[in-house]
């Protein structure tokens, strides 16, 4: 095993230091797109089908970790399908849930539980308890580890790292993604602290009543402190207009990148020991 760890680049160190580079500002870390989303789908502002997917996920750990299903092992994840009701008078013609149509649940186990035992219980015990129940119908799908065995997992089963998971960590595909992940990155990183604070300001903006759903694009360039643009997609359900929005957000929240992490907090050493 090779350990080799260099200090950052300082071409890139003065961009985001304070008081060197061009621009005396601390700026931000690279350049980029960076989105936040919030809708009412569910209370966390969150859309339906990743809302649904964590929920499957935790509960599946809290049902490893107390021993309900003492044949569980770890490794696992979820994925949520939901059918939407058309709705003309929205940008995104599909945004009301009216059904959920599939669910996919990959979990390790111990070799010695039957498959069939393994599906029923992983639906009756994980699944359908955290489903609302007027989203269930007879025709709903089950996909429980649909290769038929899942006993080695972790990195022995399947390993090999880049910037993942950036579709599970944000919006499970609805909305738009920059592409940067935000695993690894300091807060002077936008991909991550400008991520944050749009969530954040998108998620004001429905919770105030000024939309029913908000994107919002922040874009930003390496040792340049205010971001370049500042966009908002209402997908057509604004009650006053787009760009009265942005010049709100502009006045009312801190987009440089020392002003976000000091808003957000984001020195703080809150990480978890591993």
């Amino acid at each position: 095993v090779i350990v080799s760890i260099d200090n950052q680049s300082p071409d890139i160190s003065q961009g985001v230091t304070e008081g060197t580079g061009l621009h005396k500002e601390q700026g931000a870390g690279d350049q980029g797109l960076m989105f936040g989303y919030a809708c009412r789908e569910t209370p966390a502002l969150m859309p339906m089908p990743i809302q649904l997917a964590h929920a499957i996920t935790t509960r599946l750990e809290k049902t490893r970790r107390n021993n309900t299903l003492p044949w569980l092992r770890p490794d696992g994840k979820s994925q949520v399908t939901v059918e939407y009701e058309a709705c003309p008078e929205r940008s995104r013609g599909n945004s009301k849930p009216k059904r959920i149509h599939t669910v996919v649940v990959a979990t390790q186990h111990a070799p010695s539980v039957p498959y069939k035992q393994l599906r029923k219980q992983i639906i009756e015990k994980v699944v359908l308890p955290v489903l609302p129940k007027r989203l269930v119908d007879k025709n709903i799908i089950f996909h429980i580890n649909p290769t038929g065995r899942f006993v080695i997992g972790g990195p022995k089963g399947d390993c090999g790292l880049t910037g993942r998971k950036i579709i599970v960590d944000t919006y499970g595909g609805r909305g738009s993604h920059g592409g940067g992940c935000f695993s690894g990155k300091d807060p002077t990183k936008v991909d991550r602290t400008a991520s944050y604070m749009a969530r954040y300001i998108a998620k004001n903006v429905v919770a105030a009543g000024l939309a029913d759903a908000c994107e919002i694009q922040l874009s930003y360039a390496i040792g340049i402190a205010e971001p370049i643009s500042v966009l908002v997609d209402t997908e057509r359900t604004a009650k006053i207009s787009e760009k009265k929005i942005s010049e709100i957000i502009r006045k009312l929240f801190p987009l440089t990148p020392r002003k976000m992490i000091a808003h957000l907090k984001l020195a703080r050493p809150i990480y978890a020991e591993t």
